[in-house]
Parts: structure tokens; sequence; C-alpha cells
């Protein structure tokens, strides 16, 4: 098969392109003829060296596929040979073909193309675990939501518009703005040079968002402390504005709000109980329309630097994702 390969730590320009043997399935795994391969920031930190998981070298990226299943290491009641499905790994998707565990491929939704199912478990599991347990959002509270056009802010508003929220999405383009608009933002506020904070408090009569999530980090964490409720909470998805910030404690106090870091991926492997019970919510959500990703673009194995390029010019709106 043929396999994006990391063989050194760096940047996208980096990463190999080789034919390289895939064995069959042991026992309690399959493997799969990838149709579509999501590209996420992690996978950049990843490469990079720069994420929490540092696989050993060298290693096949790719944290989310879907495909057909076309060997099984053992018999299955709810699988079989020729099953449309997605997976969720933490490394090999950058791949003509994978092995995955059982425990970690879903049926592939009837109302999703493999492009979907392959943009769909990261961004939506990393919402609703932000939004649910962590974030607490209720009906008719306010959620603001940066980095709004990309994957995982598009997830926050589709799902925060399910739970019954009024959303407020912060951009930072007319077109990117026209996205978060069509998938459900009430209102948008572009992001000049004046910042956000005073938009967010006219928009809330002065209150402030009760749920903020914020995969950004940087300026936007620190002036979003600046307009958050009393009471509120700030999520942390991750940085992908480069500076990691620090929160001020008195202001915490001040606002009687919480910072809350969110590792969904970690909150399912560290209990997989709560993580089955999150991935179902969502597919229920899913298949009754409600969450629909939205695909950027499909670029073939061979221009892997060039989608991740185009998630780090930050020129995505939705999901980037690879088509062996």
């Amino acid at each position: 098969m043929k396999a994006v390969l990391c063989e050194k730590l760096g940047g996208p320009s980096t990463l190999s392109i080789v034919d390289m043997p895939l064995g069959p399935p042991k026992e309690g795994e399959v493997k799969i003829g990838i149709k579509a391969a999501g590209i996420n920031f992690p996978d950049i930190l990843m490469v990079a060296g720069k994420y929490q998981h540092k696989p050993e070298l060298p290693f096949i990226p790719g944290f989310e596929v879907a495909g057909e299943i076309l060997e099984m290491g053992s018999a299955s009641d709810e699988f079989h040979c020729g099953d449309t499905v997605m997976a969720h790994m933490r490394t090999g998707g950058y791949a003509e073909q994978c092995i995955a565990p059982l425990e970690k491929i879903r049926p592939l939704p009837e109302n999703f193309d493999f492009s979907q199912g392959a943009g769909f478990q990261v961004a939506y599991s990393t919402a609703y675990v932000c939004l649910v347990p962590r974030g607490n959002l209720e009906k008719g509270e306010t959620l603001l939501v940066h980095g709004a056009a990309g994957g995982v802010g598009l997830a926050a508003i589709q799902l925060g518009k399910a739970l019954g929220a009024k959303v407020i999405a912060t951009v930072s383009s007319p077109k990117k703005a026209l996205a978060a608009k069509k998938n459900g933002a009430d209102h948008v506020v572009l992001l000049k040079n004046s910042g956000f904070r005073e938009e967010v408090k006219e928009i809330t009569s002065g209150k402030g968002a009760d749920v903020i999530y914020d995969p950004v980090g940087g300026e936007i964490f620190d002036e979003s402390l600046r307009c958050i409720a009393w009471g509120g909470r700030l999520l942390v998805v991750g940085f992908a504005d480069g500076r990691i910030p620090t929160a001020p404690a008195n202001r915490i106090l001040i606002k009687g709000c919480s910072v809350v870091g969110v590792r969904a991926g970690e909150y399912a492997r560290k209990d997989p109980g709560k993580g089955e019970k999150a991935f179902q919510a969502i597919l229920k959500l899913a298949k009754d329309g409600l969450l629909v990703p939205q695909i950027h673009s499909r670029l073939p194995l061979t221009q892997v630097a060039e989608a991740m390029d185009q998630i780090s010019r930050r020129e995505v709106i939705g999901k980037v994702v690879l088509t062996p």
C-alpha cells in the first residue's frame, strides 16, 4: 500500500510517500480500505514533535478514517467484510489501508459520505466533551465559539444550537462569517484590531458569554476572560495561535468563572464508558441531520503537505481530508 510516513520530525514538507506492506489483522482487529482520512491540527503538531502523544519514528500520521472493511481478524456479530465504517486511532490514517481494533470502529451513518465520516469523530467528540460534560452548557445560555469556521469550530456551533444555546461566533474573514451563519450561528463577530469584547457584551446586554469555546489561545484567550459572564466556563481546547496563554487568577476570582481544560481523546481513554456515551450522543444527532461535517477540500495522499499547510494558513472552512 501507499502511505504517508513521518521518518523525522519537522514540517509537512518532511513527510514521505512510500510503498510498504501491511500484514493481516490479528484477532480483534480489522483491515480497512481507506476512502478518506481526516486532517487535524494535532496531526501537524505530532509531525513536528510538539504534541502530547509522541509516537516512535517512523510512523504514519492520521487520527481518523472512513472506508470499507477488507479483512476480519476474527468473527464479529456487528461487523463484516464490505461494511462501510469510521475508525478513530492515534496514528495510521494517512494510507491506502490500515489496521484498527474492533472497538475503535463505528458504522458509517447512512447520510454521510466517506469524507464526512473521516471528518466527524475528532471534531464532534471534541465539541461534545467540551460543551456537555465539561462545559455544562444549558438551554438558553450564550455560547461564544472562537475559530468558528474550522472543523472543531463549526462542530461547536452545530452542537450548541442542537443543545438550545444562543451562539456567537468569531471569525477572521467575511467568507468564514457566511459559513458560521450557514451552520447556525445567531451572531457573528468579524475579528478586527479592536477585538471582540465590546461586541460580545453588546450582544449579551452586558452580561457576557456563559460558555466560551477556545481552540485558539493567545490573545483570544486573554480577551475572553474580559467578556465572560459571572459563573461562566472558559474551555481551553487548543492553541492554534501558537502562544500558550496564562490565566490571571484575580480575574478568575472576580468573574467567579472556571477555566476548564479539555482533552476529548483522553476523556474517552480514562473512562471508556463515558467516551462511548458521548459518541452515541453525537451519532444520534448526526443521524437526525443536526450535525453535518463540512468538507473544505479533498486531496490525494501525494498532496499531504498542501493539505496540512491549508490548515496552518487558517484558510480552511470545515475539514480537509485525504482521499487515498
